[in-house]
């Protein structure tokens, strides 16, 4: 008894080690392979600072600044749509998200500068600044729009010598149509290529009430965005916070009118010196 005993301690300690070392391992953000990371969704989050981080970073006039790194998390779509009962505001309804883990804008960049004002302005230049994406009304209509900032400019509502949780951003930018002008219907119409009218229908090509769907247009439309400064790391230049833009949804190259989309979410950034 007294060996069986021993026997089952061993096996259960044995088994105990293996467990443990058996595990998956704690990775740190910075030592995640593209393999960590791949089908996980991590690439679709931006990074966060920590709640302590309320300090301050100047910004003099005269001295050209980057905003690095601009990175845009969304974590809600609205879309106003007409009510379905008379008398009744219109107003934005949550939808859900169709598209998969790949509708954040990152590695967005621009310059940073204060005028004699004291307005900090921020310019959009490059990067992964836009995200086509799809999101489901409650009564199964989707909605498909190019989530973007492309050549945003955006000006702090308060004047100050630095950039802190206070500051606050509100600029506008460019809506570009969610396909490509090369894009061709499932009736083989098309902008740039393609045929001007339904190839199974040539007879009434002509009809008015067919014309928005036979006479695409590319239009690029107006949106506008509120960012929210809320965490500033002094030492390292970083910033974060929250945003609201509202844009148009996509038009089918004019086929059908647009509906006005609000996103929610969280920002994160990183300000350097203009390399000259």
């Amino acid at each position: 008894m007294k060996y069986r005993t021993l026997i089952t301690v061993f096996f259960a300690l044995c088994l105990g080690l293996l467990t443990a070392c058996g595990g998956s391992p704690t990775l740190a953000n910075s030592s995640l392979t593209y393999e960590d990371i791949k089908g996980s969704g991590l690439a679709n989050l931006c990074p966060e600072l920590p709640d302590t981080s309320l300090g301050a970073i100047a910004i003099d006039g005269g001295r050209s600044y980057q905003l690095k790194e601009l990175c845009l998390q969304p974590s809600t779509f609205l879309v106003k749509q007409a009510p379905l009962m008379k008398r009744q505001d219109t107003e934005f309804i949550p939808t859900k998200l169709l598209t998969r883990e790949s509708f954040t804008l990152d590695q967005v960049n621009g310059s940073l500068e204060r005028d004699a004002n004291g307005h900090l302005t921020f310019v959009e230049s490059g990067g992964f600044d836009f995200q086509p994406v799809t999101v489901q009304l409650p009564d199964g209509e989707r909605v498909p729009l190019l989530f973007t900032i492309k050549d945003l400019i955006a000006q702090s509502q308060n004047t100050s010598t630095d950039l802190g949780p206070s500051t606050q951003f509100v600029g506008t930018f460019k809506v570009p149509p969610y396909r490509t002008s090369s894009f061709i219907d499932p009736k083989g119409r098309g902008l740039a290529v393609g045929y001007d009218a339904a190839v199974g229908l040539p007879p009434q090509a002509d009809r008015e009430d067919l014309a928005r769907q036979n006479i695409k247009t590319f239009e690029v439309n107006e949106g506008r965005i509120l960012m929210q400064v809320n965490r500033v790391n002094r030492a390292t230049g970083e910033i974060s916070g929250i945003f609201e833009s509202e844009q148009p949804s996509d038009t089918d190259f004019g086929a059908k009118e647009s509906m006005e989309v609000k996103i929610q979410g969280q920002f994160y950034g990183r300000i350097e010196d203009a390399i000259a």
